[in-house]
């Protein structure tokens, strides 16, 4: 039977293991919450890539369309004013004539419509920065996913710290968690330093 003294000591190391697992619960804690910032964060950027490439896909399918029926129109009044070449009937003629301008005229809207913004040229300004948006979103995604791992592996090891009492395990998940922690700040302030696919 232990003596008084040995009872004692036992009871300060289970304080102490006790001191310590609650100092690596609260590592644990606070990586849960870290990893929820940046899951919840990359679900929202995918969502925005998702969004924006759709966007994009939309924006340039209006161009295309947009440059068929130019190209149609333009073809349509090079073909128009060789038939008319042969025309002798003034009033024939200038109603072709009427009709090749009209047909120019809309052809020169379709590729430039600041009115509107739909002509050729202000749709692909404007699907380029959709693109723009499409990729800041995957970049800060890729960041935040990034992130994540650290966090779940910090916690990871911050358990097995519990379980097998190695304190190193224990610094390691913290280390963990400030490198996620910059990741994810970097992806939240400067998503485009790193250079992710």
């Amino acid at each position: 039977m232990p003596n008084a003294h040995e009872q004692m000591e036992q009871a300060d190391i289970a304080k102490e293991v006790s001191r310590e697992d609650k100092r690596i619960a609260l590592v644990i804690a606070i990586l849960a919450l870290l990893l929820s910032f940046s899951e919840t964060l990359g679900k929202s950027a995918q969502t925005e890539a998702i969004d924006a490439n759709v966007k994009s896909t939309d924006t340039w399918s209006f161009y295309q369309a947009k440059d068929t029926r130019r190209t149609v129109l333009n073809v349509a009044a090079d073909q128009t004013a060789l038939l008319a070449a042969g025309l002798t009937d003034p009033a024939a003629k200038a109603a072709v004539e009427k009709q090749i301008a009209t047909w120019r005229k809309t052809a020169a809207r379709y590729e430039s419509d600041p009115k509107t913004g739909e002509g050729r040229k202000e749709l692909a300004e404007r699907a380029k920065s959709i693109e723009e948006e499409r990729d800041l979103s995957m970049a800060k995604y890729h960041h935040y996913e990034l992130a994540s791992a650290a966090f779940q592996v910090g916690i990871v090891l911050a358990s097995a710290a519990v379980i097998t009492g190695m304190m190193a395990l224990a610094w390691l998940s913290g280390l963990l968690g400030v490198v996620g922690l910059g990741v994810l700040s970097l992806g939240v302030f400067v998503p485009h330093l790193l250079p992710f696919p």
